[in-house]
């Protein structure tokens, strides 16, 4: 009975999130059989600049990778698959560290997605107006890898000249994995303007000052590219064999940024029996939002659609053969976390939900329930309008200069008060999700079913206003860890078990709870939509005022 036919076969997925490296030793099913974390260091040695170490997040890899395949027989896995964060990374010449920073600490030689050092490369990137913007919304973001090669060029002469490969991290994992320097369509199609059709557009490299990189024939940023899930060269090489503790040759896919392999994970899942709108519709009826530090909102589609201030159309980049299209919010779980710990009553907070041995998300979420009182929760906020955009706004509006706005504010400084920003953040964040999802739609996408997965999931209040404020039934997959089944999926794609990715999401792909709408509750979060958009107005006219200066 245990011969290799019917053996159970695994899969390992890697994560590489913003805070910490994840892996799950995932089986053909989708169930996530072990998983394991680990930190990795952020420095930010000014603001808006977060590096990290590319030799940190190896070892972090290795590690958790050794503890999930730890008392399996290493001959039932089949497949490695890797996702992270579109995070820059600087190698030189002989594949080493170099330096981001003006300090010249060669081992800090990742820049961060999240860094905004690169403001004024990008403005002058945009004001090209080149037809490369146009497959990014039709501006290019801070967070996207041309501004930050050219901060380089700009701040870093030294470690420009000497630097030999610049990857999008979830290439330098799969390089680390099997020597190989192949890029992933994923990542480059999405962070750095190449075309799956057409390739490197020369024309925009040399117009914003990096005709170096033409030189050499793309050899630094990426000449050979694979879709993702392709097998890549021989599989583990003997070196990252023995550091992630698996059989040498053992198949390793093409890559995926962390939140298209969250899509990955959840869009493609059966959803026969659970009465929902998307049932029998294509693919494209869905959007899978993947929430942590930040939100991606992804849609698919047959046909190029241009949506403005929305990234995309990217080609099979994640799904094969789909158009893509990703709007997009910097700051969610970072700015709850930031609205929560920064209120006067964070430790008030902290105690008792230590005391009652809940999460302090949890304890916010049944104190809410207390105050209601006879109303819906939701209703709490009446009074009080917050406009999320504490670090720019990347869609739709795509302008970085934004930011937060509290509307409402009292002399109350309690539990009850930092119960009600809570609330009034987090039903930002979903009419945010809403003003995406409307730009989509009057651009063309179909959506009527949201897939949500990431650690926001886990919170029923947050999950709960994104269906009372999008009117869309929200399904929540049933292993939490979409990211990285996504990942995994990556891996059973490159092993040969299955004939293709679509295969691979629907067989391991599942989805757990349904969360439907309150339709009751409609004309209050319209009439708080019609708020939301006034407070940018607003924003916008005083920024005017105070500019006249």
């Amino acid at each position: 009975m245990h011969s290799k036919e019917t053996a159970v076969r695994y899969y390992v997925g890697i994560d590489v999130g913003s805070a910490s490296v994840r892996a799950a030793l995932v089986d053909g099913c989708g169930a996530v059989v072990a998983h394991a974390e680990q930190p990795i260091q952020i420095w930010e040695p000014q603001p808006d600049h977060y590096e990290q170490s590319s030799a940190d997040i190896w070892a972090a890899c290795c590690s958790v990778t050794k503890k999930v395949v730890c008392g399996v027989d290493a001959a039932q896995v089949r497949g490695v698959g890797f996702d992270a964060t579109c995070s820059l990374v600087v190698l030189d010449k002989q594949f080493q560290p170099l330096a981001v920073n003006c300090e010249g600490q060669d081992h800090r030689n990742v820049i961060m997605w999240m860094d905004h050092r690169a403001v004024s490369q990008v403005e002058l990137i945009n004001a090209t107006q080149h037809r490369v913007l146009n497959y990014v919304g039709g501006a290019m973001s801070v967070e996207m890898q041309p501004p930050k090669l050219l901060w380089i060029k700009e701040n870093l002469q030294e470690s420009w000249e000497k630097a030999g490969y610049f990857f999008d991290l979830p290439d330098f994992l799969s390089w680390k994995a099997t020597g190989v320097t192949a890029r992933s369509l994923c990542t480059v199609v999405c962070k750095w303007t190449y075309r799956s059709d057409r390739g490197w557009d020369d024309t925009f490299w040399r117009m914003i000052g990096l005709e170096d990189l033409v030189k050499d024939k793309y050899e630094k940023i990426g000449n050979h590219v694979l879709s993702p899930g392709e097998a890549i060269g021989k599989g583990l090489t003997p070196e990252a064999a023995k550091d992630l503790g698996l059989p040498e040759g053992i198949a390793v896919a093409a890559s995926l940024i962390d939140a298209h392999a969250g899509g990955l994970g959840v869009i493609g899942a059966d959803v026969k029996g659970h009465n929902l709108p998307c049932e029998n519709q294509p693919i494209t009826s869905r959007v899978a939002m993947i929430c942590g530090t930040s939100s991606c909102h992804m849609g698919v589609s047959e046909k190029p659609i241009f949506v403005p201030g929305v990234w995309g159309p990217y080609f099979s980049a994640m799904v094969p053969g789909l158009w893509l299209n990703e709007g997009g919010q910097s700051a969610t779980g970072k700015l709850i976390d930031h609205v929560v710990r920064g209120h006067v009553a964070f430790p008030e907070l902290q105690s008792k939900a230590a005391a009652s041995a809940h999460s302090i998300y949890t304890y916010l979420n049944s104190h809410l329930d207390l105050i209601k009182k006879s109303l819906p929760v939701g209703f709490l906020t009446v009074d009080l309008h917050v406009w999320p955009d504490f670090h720019g706004n990347r869609s739709p509006l795509t302008d970085l200069t934004l930011k937060g706005m509290v509307v409402g504010l009292t002399l109350s400084r309690g539990l009850d008060e930092l119960a009600l920003i809570y609330l009034a953040t987090i039903q930002a964040i979903a009419l945010g999700t809403r003003h995406i999802l409307e730009t989509m739609q009057a651009a063309g996408h179909d959506i009527n079913t949201l897939f949500l997965c990431g650690g926001l999931s886990k919170n029923p209040l947050f999950v709960q206003m994104h269906a009372d404020i999008t009117g869309k039934p929200v399904v929540l997959s049933k292993e939490v860890e979409s990211v990285l089944v996504g990942a995994a999926i990556l891996g059973a794609c490159a092993s040969g078990d299955f004939a293709s990715i679509q295969e691979a999401m629907a067989k391991m792909g599942k989805i757990g709870r349904v969360v439907q709408p309150n339709h009751e509750h409609k004309r209050f979060y319209d009439k708080k939509y019609e708020v939301f958009l006034k407070l940018v107005e607003h924003q916008r006219e005083y920024r005017s005022i105070m500019n006249s200066l």
